[in-house]
């Protein structure tokens, strides 16, 4: 399994998952230009928001590729991005569903848009199974979301923004409460929470998401989980943290 993120911040979300020669990409919110020479078979949606879904209209003017989503996910998009019902496949959150050599598995996760998910996505490794976690724009650390973490072997987490940055930021006070609030984003300690209570003997590899520009730094989000981690005797788990603008590979 390999997993590539495009891009991952407030900006723009896209993830690459491969196996086996087939690929899948979780969120198309960057323009077609970065997604021209990526090939992949399906894109899944995590939720409605444009910074990950705004690339969907051109992409699918261009490619015939099912999109993958809730229905409440689904027809908020529809609504808001101008894409064609008939490109959505609807899926219920908690039912696994296949793709190609992917079943992926989408659970439920608290923020402010119409029925967002996380994904779990499994493929059969050589040496067995292999599930690679995806959980990004989570409000709040819950077990409901830490019990998927375990299952994981590779986890893309949000780690969002320091708690301090984001307090002392000057911005708006109703924006600092949206984002620390329990349907906003995790902060550095609340990923470190979930990492500490729920990563499981299996976890290889981590990578940090969606990191706020603003409210936080790459230093401050792997200072803080390699400490999480050497707590927990870890030190084995490789970290890594995921880019607005560049392709970074876990």
């Amino acid at each position: 399994m390999r997993i590539v993120s495009l891009a991952s911040g407030s900006k723009g979300n896209a993830c690459l998952v491969e196996h086996d020669g087939e690929a899948v990409l979780i969120d198309c919110g960057i323009c077609y230009k970065r997604l021209k020479d990526v090939e992949f078979s399906a894109v899944l949606v995590t939720h409605s928001h444009d910074d990950h879904v705004s690339g969907l209209k051109t992409l699918l003017s261009r490619r015939d590729v099912p999109v993958y989503a809730n229905e409440m996910t689904a027809e908020a998009v529809v609504h808001g991005c101008g894409v064609s019902d008939d490109s959505f496949v609807c899926f219920e959150n908690g039912q696994s569903f296949s793709v190609g050599p992917f079943e992926i598995a989408p659970f439920s996760i608290p923020h402010d848009t119409s029925d967002p998910v996380g994904y779990l996505v499994r493929v059969r490794g050589e040496d067995g199974p292999l599930t690679y976690f995806h959980g990004t724009d989570i409000g709040t650390p819950l077990d409901s979301i830490g019990v998927k973490l375990a299952e994981a072997d590779f986890a893309t987490l949000e780690s969002n923004h320091d708690s301090v940055m984001l307090r002392t930021s000057g911005r708006h006070p109703s924006l600092i409460r949206r984002i620390a609030g329990p349907r906003g984003h995790l902060s550095n300690d609340d990923a470190c929470e979930l990492v500490r209570r729920y990563a499981s003997p299996r976890l290889k590899k981590l990578a940090l998401a969606h990191l706020s520009r603003d409210c936080n730094v790459p230093r401050l989000a792997l200072e803080a989980m390699r400490e999480t981690l050497l707590g927990m005797d870890r030190a084995d788990v490789e970290v890594k943290v995921f880019s607005q603008d560049d392709a970074v590979e876990l």
